[in-house]
């Protein structure tokens, strides 16, 4: 990992559009970096694949974005992380951060009663992925956790708002809260839209955002390693995780729009500091609705790249 560059781009995967979430609390944290993040929105959901088929994708899109020159790849996907972040650690040659150690960190050593909740996908409690690194954190917690998969279906549909909404919140995070639970692992990168609307039910549950924690330890990681950019903001004048702030630096001139992008397009001659470029493996009239839900900053272009390039 010796020959990485600062003034390279970081590189953000999920297996869809929630992980534009992840990408909007780093282009806060960091808004002097150069972001990529590719989407694989022509395979999604990877929560009801093999977890051999979920290393297989994770592993092509890996690849595909080494072509950038990425000096480090963010998984914004909690599947991924599950079941296939410590593989890539080993075989990429850039270091790898997912979601769960981060929101794993911030809960074990946050919670008042000893008692936090997980919730996240089918896929994602299953692989007990967050248990296993709160209690490498923090043996002496209580944890529950649940499964809550019509979040992501109320979410893409924009009805964070809605009554119903409120009681499917209700029915996933009562028994939680009758256990004295303090703190919630927000565990899909979907949920960070829900936040205001678990609130609104449990003022007193404190909301474990791993978005904004990633972003932190990103942050943390880049200046451990001398790998910030040389045009990016100090920590103290940069947008703290989690903060309103969507005043991304965009390329006079340039707008949002689709096309077919290819690796060999970066270049600092073409591509100016701060830019970000979402690339997505299908693009739709839902995808685009779905960009403007989770993504809050600007950006250069919405692209898309075809399957047969991956690999």
């Amino acid at each position: 990992m010796s020959d990485l560059k600062s003034s390279s781009p970081i590189g953000v995967f999920d297996s869809g559009m929630g992980g534009l979430t992840v990408l909007s609390e780093l282009v806060s944290a960091l808004p002097g970096e150069d972001f990529v993040y590719l989407g694989d929105t022509a395979r999604v959901p990877y929560g009801s694949r093999s977890p051999g088929t979920i290393l297989r994708y994770s592993r092509e899109v890996s690849q595909y974005l080494l072509q950038f020159d990425i000096k480090l790849l963010v998984i914004a996907c909690n599947t991924v992380s599950a079941h296939a972040e410590s593989i890539l650690r080993e075989e990429l040659p850039c270091p790898v951060i997912g979601v769960i150690h981060p929101g794993a960190r911030a809960v074990a050593s946050h919670s008042r009663t000893g008692r936090v909740g997980v919730i996240g996908t089918r896929s994602t409690i299953k692989s007990g992925a967050y248990e296993r690194e709160i209690r490498k954190l923090n043996s002496e917690l209580s944890i529950f956790s649940r499964a809550c998969p019509l979040l992501v279906p109320v979410v893409e549909e924009g009805w964070m708002d809605k009554k119903l909404t409120g009681q499917i919140l209700q029915e996933y995070l009562s028994e939680m809260v009758r256990e004295d639970v303090d703190s919630l692992v927000l565990g899909c990168t979907h949920y960070p839209l829900l936040k205001k609307a678990i609130k609104d039910q449990y003022p007193d549950l404190r909301l474990i955002d791993s978005s904004v924690e990633t972003a932190r330890s990103v942050q943390q990681m880049l200046q451990e390693r001398d790998l910030l950019h040389a045009n990016a903001e100090s920590k103290s004048d940069a947008a703290e995780p989690g903060s309103a702030n969507s005043d991304a630096h965009v390329r006079p001139g340039s707008e949002s729009g689709s096309k077919k992008a290819g690796a060999n397009d970066w270049s600092p001659a073409t591509v100016e500091r701060g830019s970000v470029r979402i690339l997505l493996t299908d693009i739709t009239d839902h995808i685009e609705s779905l960009e403007r839900l989770f993504f809050r900053h600007p950006f250069q272009s919405l692209e898309e790249i075809q399957i047969d390039e991956m690999g």
